[in-house]
């Protein structure tokens, strides 16, 4: 069984490459010429050369494939028209190549975002899969297109969409900025309100993407895939002081209005960097929204999707990677 991955270069998608290895696939990465290959350093991978924006070298890469799983994709850009390019445009072009060169293929999942969805209206009703959608940022709109683009042809192809909440793990060099605060004795809190969050540590997430594109009664569907607790930032600064070993750790609580002053300012400073920022203005009204939650119920039912590590064992894990590798 031949799988193709695009974004098997990055935090995500290399864990996934790792899943199939395990599971006897032959994996066959999309990359760049200029990628960087240090998290598939060492794995028996095939490498197709080619990019999400050229339809061409595309159905060269996926010829042949039996699964596909798409993991690429933009999570900081400039505007929008950068995050529809890279999310939903992108999506299109390996869509349409797979149509052509893809006769055999037995699955097609997309990994999308819980920001599809926006925010869930109170703690006791998260978000379902069934619920309308409606994403607050451009980011979310772009991923929204795309999983329209992917449920356009469902009648063409057997695909399955996972979206994921906030990921954290190994090689995340997002969230490490979070572990980075507390480990020098801060933690700063958004609102003074009971924020909740749905967390997936990106093992977890890694092994329910392949058992939903395994699955033969994920089809045509889609999924949450998370850990069952909905956690407060308390509960997860709590946890990783204990696993950084800190005693006391300063708790400073950040008003919604200084969140989205500093957002701004660092969208505006952004535009005069070679990157785009990674905490911009948009950035800010997803930090200050209260309940970040979907239910995972339904994976649960369909293909026994079950989180095994939670954050008493997922903090500790990725923690002390990031003390073996030197970053804290």
């Amino acid at each position: 069984m031949v799988a193709f991955i695009t974004g098997a270069t990055g935090f995500v998608g290399s864990f996934v490459a790792e899943e199939l290895l395990r599971r006897g696939y032959t994996v066959r990465t999309l990359t760049r010429a200029t990628s960087s290959l240090q998290w598939l350093e060492g794995l028996p991978v095939e490498r197709a050369v080619g990019s999400l924006t050229d339809p061409a070298s595309l159905e060269k890469a996926i010829a042949g494939a039996d699964l596909i799983i798409h993991i690429a994709g933009l999570t900081a850009a400039r505007n929008r028209e950068e995050f529809f390019q890279g999310n939903h445009i992108g999506t299109k072009n390996l869509l349409d190549a797979a149509l052509k060169a893809a006769p055999n293929l037995k699955r097609f999942l997309h990994l999308s975002s819980l920001t599809v969805c926006g925010p869930a209206q109170s703690l006791e009703r998260p978000t379902l899969e069934s619920d309308p959608c409606r994403p607050l940022t451009a980011y979310g709109e772009s991923k929204k297109a795309a999983e329209d683009e992917v449920n356009a042809v469902k009648d063409k192809l057997p695909i399955t969409i996972v979206r994921a909440p906030a990921i954290y793990g190994q090689r995340d060099t997002a969230i490490f900025d979070y572990f980075k605060a507390v480990s020098s004795g801060i933690s700063a809190l958004i609102g003074f309100d009971d924020k909740r969050l749905s967390l997936v540590h990106v093992e977890d997430l890694a092994r329910g993407i392949v058992d939903a594109a395994e699955s033969p009664a994920t089809v045509g569907e889609t999924y949450f895939i998370a850990d069952e607790p909905f956690y407060s930032w308390v509960e997860i600064t709590e946890v990783t002081k204990q696993a950084l070993g800190r005693k006391g750790v300063l708790t400073i609580r950040l008003p919604h209005a200084v969140v989205m002053g500093v957002a701004g300012v660092s969208e505006f400073f952004g535009k005069f960097s070679a990157k785009p920022p990674v905490f911009n203005y948009e950035k800010g009204v997803d930090f200050v929204q209260k309940y970040w939650i979907g239910s995972t119920e339904k994976a649960r039912r369909d293909f026994g999707y079950a989180s095994r590590l939670g954050l008493e064992h997922g903090i500790p894990k990725t923690i002390s990677w990031y003390k073996e590798k030197k970053w804290l």
